[in-house]
């Protein structure tokens, strides 16, 4: 699993970029600051920096130097910033890509995906696969397949999106509104009630008991959580 420091005192932002990248199969860690950004990079194994060049106290710019002047650690940028100059400047202190807010969140991920695969030669992030419960359930995100006490269990892609993200944001509260926009895309024009159909058709798919559920959780005035 790689390691991804996200650097943006916009806290809507790193935690948005946060659930789209660990749907992907990445570890987030989150920096709001300059400082927290440079011990967090001298702490832990980082492979790639999201790093927003305006930031308080130290400047977007002079974390990419200073990260530059010991490591060739991939870096995005990310600015308000939109005129060539400012772009060629990030570019030219060591940035790998430069992206313009406000953005896509999955252009963006999909720009991680590719700078990964160049940096580090390695298959899409996305194949990976679980086994929870000594193995009652087992999920390859890679091949789409769903086995549960070793029998394979359909799924529809919906179900299997909402399932997926569950999983890759195990032991995290979901909203409705967060499931419905990371798998139907925030234009999606149907109705948050759509998740708890999926969610209960999950439930009679891959619990023993979906009445007392012990793989997907309902939290209350929240969302949903996989407790695995």
């Amino acid at each position: 699993m790689k390691n991804i420091l996200i650097v943006d005192d916009e806290i809507k932002i790193t935690e948005l970029l946060e659930a789209f990248l660990k749907v992907e199969g990445y570890n987030i860690y989150k920096a709001y600051e300059g400082k927290g950004a440079l011990d967090i990079f001298e702490r832990e194994e980082i492979h790639l920096i999201i790093l927003d060049l305006m930031l308080p106290i130290i400047s977007g710019e002079d974390i990419c130097k200073k990260i530059r002047a010991k490591s060739d650690v991939p870096i995005i940028m990310l600015t308000a910033k939109v005129d060539e100059e400012n772009k060629i400047e990030g570019l030219s202190i060591g940035a790998d890509d430069y992206i313009t807010k406000p953005f896509s969140a999955r252009e963006l991920v999909s720009r991680v995906a590719a700078i990964m695969r160049r940096a580090y030669k390695e298959d899409n992030p996305q194949a990976q696969k679980f086994a929870f419960n000594d193995g009652d359930l087992e999920v390859d995100m890679k091949l789409l397949t769903v086995m549960k006490k070793g029998m394979k269990i359909k799924f529809t892609p919906n179900e299997f999106k909402i399932l997926k993200i569950l999983i890759s944001n195990r032991g995290t509260i979901l909203s409705r509104d967060t499931l419905v926009e990371k798998a139907f895309g925030i234009d999606f024009d149907g109705i948050d009630r759509t998740v708890d159909v999926h969610i209960k058709n999950i439930r009679h798919k891959i619990e023993d008991n979906p009445k007392e559920p012990q793989y997907i959780e309902t939290v209350y005035g929240m969302g949903y959580k996989f407790n695995f």
